[in-house]
């Protein structure tokens, strides 16, 4: 699914790498559990959590 060998992204980074919006990849990566918070920097995202939680969704 993942279109680079990336295994963290910002959340800008990672709404374009998935298509879609930025709030949408904002809530469900948080839903996933695949934000990590560093003091002084912006979130990243683990990928491979991201992508474990939406396969939850495919039917």
């Amino acid at each position: 699914m993942r279109k680079n060998n990336k295994k963290m992204v910002r959340y800008s980074e990672g709404a374009e790498l998935y298509s879609m919006g930025l709030t949408a990849f904002q809530r469900l990566a948080n839903e996933a559990g695949a934000v990590y918070r560093i003091e002084g920097m912006p979130p990243l995202v683990k990928c491979d959590v991201f992508e474990a939680y939406l396969e939850k969704f495919r039917k």
